[in-house]
């Protein structure tokens, strides 16, 4: 625990940070409130033991749905983002978030410092359900996003949960 939060891992001079910048990854309580400045929205689809994947806007492999919070509030931007993948509205949890920590941040580092926070939130899909995108089984999730700094969070999240 970190003042009070549930710090799975912190990664002091994280290679994708400027020098100096620790990432923390935080598994949020059934009560957390969304950290302020949240800067993107991740969401964690899942049914029957796979995960809905898309393909990474800069080519870099797959990756969980996700949306830049540009000029709305983060809870608009997930509930666009819900909508464009899903096509309905439907239930999501806060599963937790990264919590990036750049004290001296150089010009060109594109998030707020000297912290910015990164949410991945959980949808449980029904079967009626049919969105565009590639699933994955839990093993095969692993091995193309085992690597991303969210990762850790889905230990948490059906059906990944141990």
């Amino acid at each position: 625990m970190l003042n009070g939060e549930r710090v799975l891992v912190s990664r002091p001079d994280a290679p994708w940070l400027p020098k100096g910048g620790r990432a923390d990854v935080v598994l949020a309580d059934e009560d957390a409130e969304l950290p302020a400045p949240t800067c993107l929205v991740r969401l964690l689809a899942t049914r029957g033991g796979r995960v809905l994947t898309v393909p990474r806007a800069d080519g870099g492999g797959l990756d969980i749905p996700t949306r830049r919070v540009e000029a709305s509030a983060p809870a608009d931007c997930l509930r666009t983002l819900v909508m464009d993948v899903l096509g309905s509205v439907q239930p999501t949890r806060l599963v937790g978030y990264v919590r990036n920590v750049v004290p001296e941040a150089p010009d060109d580092y594109p998030w707020p410092s000297p912290c910015a926070h990164f949410a991945v939130w959980h949808c449980r899909l029904p079967e009626d359900v049919e969105p565009a995108g590639l699933w994955l089984d839990a093993a095969s999730a692993g091995t193309e996003m085992g690597a991303r700094h969210w990762w850790p969070l889905a230990a948490h999240v059906p059906p990944f949960e141990r």
